[in-house]
């Protein structure tokens, strides 16, 4: 028998043949490399770790669900779960191969270098990403808003390395941990998804600010999505209306500010919502007697302006008028 290989015999293997196994057919002898073994063995082996990785996920997901009645945690233990699996195949195939994780240990020097280069951003994104998951400043399905891009959307999944995001725009963001925790996030749907909104009103001051303020509050109550009224919300230790409340908020240059305070239902909609209030309101300022003030300039002239003297002539009394330039030249030079 040939070293680093397995023969195949239809007859029954003598001692000569220790190791070999079954035929082919029994005419030809069939020879199999050891690398084939090793390697069907290993693909054999991953193969029962996946199958098993999907059992454990499937028995397993719900009491893990119920227990964490997270997302998050609960997608962050089944993922534990498969890895676990699979780090175990792989040290079982490392086996089959004859492997230790001696032979393959680097030393100190040289592995430092590779955490201080290449695994540094990894490792700081999943401690990152363990901080966030204790910490919980947004949850998967919460709706988040990164403050210095403007950008909006829900979350999507969080993993020990990164946050994805699906955008109101129909885009997915990535963002890793290490960089997320360094931002100003805003959660509008962490706890209670009501929230509270201003808008302004510029109206003139001749018109009647008292009716202003109530259409101004009446068009936003009939609008849809808004909290029509009720007992206070609190907010910490203050309590505000629930109704919708126009204040007078500035003495404006072009006229007297008005804003509107008012709780939105929710807080997916809410250039929505801005655009349904600006109606309602325009609508009914219509026939009253208040005016949407614009910016606009009223010039005035009085005997501190000055004056400036301007004649106009039918007819001029030079007798040069008539001439060309080239004429008045030469009698310049003459």
């Amino acid at each position: 028998m040939r070293a680093g290989s397995v023969w195949l015999f239809q007859t029954t293997p003598t001692p000569t043949q220790a190791g070999t196994t079954t035929d082919l057919g029994g005419l030809l002898p069939v020879q199999i490399p050891v690398w084939v073994m090793q390697l069907l063995t290993a693909l054999f082996v991953l193969t029962v770790a996946f199958l098993i990785s999907r059992l454990l996920v499937r028995l397993l997901g719900r009491r893990i669900a119920q227990r964490f009645r997270r997302p998050s945690l609960t997608r962050t233990a089944l993922r534990s779960i498969r890895v676990g699996v699979f780090i175990l195949a792989l040290l079982t195939v490392m086996n089959i191969y004859g492997l230790e994780l001696g032979d393959i240990a680097l030393s100190v020097t040289v592995f430092s270098a590779v955490i201080g280069v290449i695994l540094a951003p990894i490792v700081g994104s999943i401690i990152s990403g363990m901080f966030l998951l204790a910490d919980q400043p947004y949850e998967i399905g919460d709706m988040i808003e990164l403050a210095d891009r403007n950008q909006r959307g829900f979350v999507e999944d969080i993993t020990l390395r990164h946050t994805k995001i699906f955008t109101m725009d129909n885009t997915f963001l990535v963002i890793p941990n290490g960089e997320i925790r360094q931002r100003d996030v805003i959660n509008y749907s962490a706890e209670d998804p009501r929230i509270r909104l201003s808008q302004g009103f510029l109206v003139t001051y001749e018109s009647d600010i008292q009716q202003a303020r109530t259409l101004i509050e009446r068009a936003a109550q009939s609008c849809e999505g808004i909290i029509e009224g009720g007992p206070d919300i609190r907010i910490g230790a203050a309590r505000y209306p629930a109704s919708p409340t126009a204040y007078i908020d500035d003495f404006a240059d072009h006229g007297v500010l008005l804003t509107l305070r008012y709780w939105a239902m929710e807080p997916y909609k809410l250039l929505t919502v801005r655009s349904r209030i600006q109606t309602a309101v325009w609508d009914e300022l219509e026939d009253a007697d208040v005016e949407i003030a614009y910016p606009h300039s009223h010039l005035y002239f009085d005997e501190t302006s000055g004056e400036m003297q301007v004649s106009m002539a039918e007819e001029s009394a030079d007798p040069r008028d008539g001439q060309t330039l080239d004429e008045l030249d030469e009698e310049r030079e003459g």
